[in-house]
């Protein structure tokens, strides 16, 4: 336990992983309420996919903005910025539905103005890391932030089920606002030395563009992204297809919706604690083989499950599986790119995590209206499975070429260490 837990002895990180623990549960509350808010406003499943739509796809398009302010600016000033705006658009969506006066054009507007926030908040959280617990235990940093992240994801949705159920979506937004504040308290009380901004000799332009060309002449990372991209895409839209087997398949409402959506985040956290537990990379790539290919089962049959215990152990199963995938990419990715790249280098991997995943949200969306959400939760898998076959046929060859760059960034750390002392 203490090897697991190993990041929190610093200050920072303990700050951060607190505040972060109460703000993600209040942000996973919202998401299950605004999900079904749409759904019982207009009792269409191809809303609810262009609901997500609105709110994601920002962050494909302005993400590379995101990751070059990222490697120019401080990252936690970026990221107080970030979370005291999300507060305000959380508030304005409380007020609104609690007035009841919120109408889907508005649901529409305040999610597109959280997806450009996050456009910037993410790719800037991402790299922070590594400021507040140093290269040392940037690993087990990366993998406790997951398991905060799908902790929440476990009490949020079970939460939000009762409070839907019981007074409504307004108390869910209301409470999301207000657990902001823990999360900004935390970033202000941190002990962070003054920033030190790098000499820029290029544009913003041709900075974001360096990004993109190390990510596509990397072959290493470009097969993580290119994974990661076809789980957002393929297999993720199963979260915006919750309320529609919730009540449609299943027929229980709002609490099955948040048991189905807990029994995820719990494998999830599981999985997050089992990479916490990890010392280094050794042997990851093969662990990201095994879970790309356990998550497609698992959506597969909980695609065709009627019975809500067998739909909740199914959903267990996919969420330890999916955060085996997305926790081991981004620390191998973190712990192969540069530091002068990894501001641009998170930003693409934000957009293929988040902003694939609305375009995966809206085609699911019309692929349930035409064809019915568990053949499309079936396609999904599928796709999913093909691309966990073709990435363990790579993995000789891509092993190879990620020992060699996680020996240069080894060498490059060494060298700012040793530039550090002779200084």
């Amino acid at each position: 336990m203490t090897n697991t837990l190993r990041a929190l002895r610093h200050r920072n990180f303990q700050l951060f992983f607190a505040g972060q623990v109460i703000s993600l549960t209040g942000t996973w509350m919202d998401s299950v309420a605004q999900a079904w808010l749409v759904y019982r406003l207009t009792g269409s499943s191809v809303l609810l996919g262009l609901v997500t739509f609105a709110n994601q796809i920002p962050v494909f398009l302005i993400s590379p903005v995101g990751g070059h302010v990222a490697d120019r600016r401080s990252r936690h000033r970026v990221i107080v910025f970030t979370q005291s705006a999300s507060m305000v658009l959380a508030l304005a969506l409380a007020g609104l539905t609690l007035s009841h006066r919120i109408q889907i054009w508005q649901l529409f507007t305040l999610a597109t103005l959280l997806g450009i926030v996050n456009a910037f908040d993410v790719p800037a959280r991402q790299s922070f890391l590594v400021e507040m617990v140093g290269r040392e235990d940037m690993i087990n940093a990366i993998a406790l932030n997951s398991t905060m992240f799908n902790a929440a994801r476990l009490i949020g949705p079970a939460v939000a089920g009762v409070l839907v159920a019981k007074i409504g979506e307004g108390w869910c937004f209301f409470a999301n606002g207000i657990s902001y504040i823990a999360v900004i308290t935390g970033l202000l009380l941190m002990r962070i030395p003054p920033f030190e901004p790098r000499v820029q000799t290029v544009s913003a332009w041709r900075n974001i563009r360096e990004g993109f060309v190390y990510v596509a002449r990397t072959g290493p990372i470009r097969d993580l992204l290119g994974m990661l991209a076809v789980l957002s895409f393929a297999g993720l839209p199963f979260t915006v297809l919750m309320p529609i087997f919730a009540d449609a398949i299943l027929h229980r409402g709002p609490q099955a919706f948040g048991l189905l959506m807990s029994s995820s985040g719990l494998g999830a956290m599981l999985g997050a604690l089992l990479l916490a537990s990890r010392a280094d990379v050794k042997g990851l790539s093969r662990w990201l083989g095994m879970a790309g290919s356990l998550f497609p089962v698992a959506l597969f049959g909980f695609a065709f499950s009627r019975i809500l215990p067998l739909s909740c152990g199914l959903m267990f199963v996919a969420g330890f599986a999916m955060m085996i995938q997305v926790g081991s990419t981004n620390t191998l990715i973190q712990s192969m790119v540069p530091d002068r790249f990894r501001g641009r280098v998170m930003s693409v991997y934000s957009m293929m995590l988040i902003g694939m995943s609305p375009l995966g949200a809206m085609t699911a969306g019309v692929e349930a209206s035409h064809f019915g959400a568990p053949l499309t939760l079936a396609l999904g898998a599928g796709v999913c499975l093909t691309s966990a076959i073709a990435f363990s046929l790579r993995l000789p060859r891509f092993r190879m070429a990620a020992r060699e760059l996680l020996r240069l960034a080894t060498d490059e750390r060494a060298g700012e260490e040793t530039a550090k002392i002779g200084g």
